[in-house]
């Protein structure tokens, strides 16, 4: 603003004056006051891009490693972000939370966290799943730990909202493969599995070729006692707990390296938590032209459901490979033993009722 036009704000105005001079400041006051003021940080949410009910369930982009979480009327599932390029084998730096309230239309919620939130980590935002406990929103994942720690690791965030924001909740990782030392290789602490029994005791089971659970401490940021591995045939990765009627299941991505080439999911049951576990042999094939599969477990709204990935999807110009997955699930149905009925996965998904 120029001096002559400042002196001139200093005389009375009255009339049509007045009026234009009005009518030409109330903006740029009204925008200089807006400017003062702080910005509140919403994310955005939108409708996901789906075929409703039918698989895969996300068609914008690549997701992988499903894991529900169950909040009252609605579903939560957390998942993966593959962003591989090219020949990239995985290239994930993100979790992605999707909901819905019937299965149908999903609302993409965006990025919960990056795994840049966690310092000591400097890569890899491999599988997760949320768990809710005292009113708080807790949050397994694996990452690659810095030079500090070399190899996968599992870290514990926190948030008041299943849709976050999530933050570290421990400063440092909760496993550390300094902590399991029979593995053969620096991988074998990803995919955590979280589950609380009737008695409010919070578990955590995760692993690579072997299999280990251990409690976790009231804080849920700490191991309470041995680690115990538990590794059932053809352990692989991925493992899932849940429970049904006092039958404990353990979910998992299985590979016989003698006969196959790609995953399938097997289970194992138990009558307690600790075990002992038996295994009841396959629940589905591998996912459609992919090597991993990951098995994500939830009873909603009276209906079981089996969330899975494969990499049958395209977008745009890219192809589903083994860095570009994604997620699927179909009906969980159980025998009168408690035994799971094997599941064949489709492109119908859960847009069909499920089998009698």
């Amino acid at each position: 603003m120029s001096a002559r036009h400042h002196l001139s704000l200093t005389r009375p105005l009255s009339g049509a004056p007045a009026r234009m001079w009005a009518a030409a400041l109330a903006p740029a006051l009204l925008g200089a006051l807006l400017a003062c003021l702080p910005v509140p940080q919403v994310r955005a949410e939108t409708a996901a891009v789906t075929a409703p009910g039918s698989n895969p369930l996300f068609r914008d982009r690549f997701t992988a490693d499903p894991a529900p979480l169950v909040v009252g009327e609605r579903l939560y599932l957390y998942v993966g972000h593959d962003q591989a390029q090219r020949d990239e084998m995985f290239n994930m730096r993100e979790w992605l939370v999707y909901s819905t309230t019937d299965m149908k239309a999903w609302t993409d919620h965006g990025p919960i966290m990056k795994v840049a939130d966690f310092r000591w980590a400097k890569a890899d935002a491999w599988a997760a799943q949320a768990i809710h406990k005292d009113g708080k929103y807790w949050f397994y994942a694996a990452v690659e730990h810095d030079d500090t720690q070399p190899g996968k690791a599992i870290a514990v965030a926190v948030s008041d909202s299943p849709t976050g924001p999530f933050v570290d909740a421990n400063g440092s990782a909760l496993v550390t493969n300094a902590m399991t030392p029979k593995g053969t290789h620096s991988w074998e602490d990803i995919d955590p599995t979280v589950f609380t029994d009737d008695d409010g005791t919070t578990w955590i089971a995760w692993g690579n070729r072997q299999c280990y659970i251990a409690r976790l401490k009231p804080n849920m940021i700490e191991i309470d006692g041995p680690i115990t591995e538990i590794t059932p045939p053809h352990f692989e990765e991925g493992p899932w707990l849940h429970e049904r009627d006092g039958v404990y299941y353990l979910t998992y991505a299985s590979l016989d390296r003698s006969q196959h080439r790609d995953e399938k999911v097997s289970y194992a049951t138990a009558p307690s938590i600790q075990g002992p576990w038996t295994y009841r042999g396959e629940l589905t094939g591998s996912g459609k032209y992919s090597f991993t599969i990951h098995p994500g477990i939830a009873r909603f709204k009276g209906q079981w459901y089996l969330f899975l990935h494969n990499a049958a999807l395209a977008v745009g110009d890219q192809n589903g490979a083994i860095g570009r997955r994604a997620v699927t699930v179909e009906h969980l149905q159980y025998n009168p033993d408690g035994t799971m009925k094997p599941v064949v996965q489709t492109e119908a998904g859960v847009s069909l009722p499920p089998a009698r």
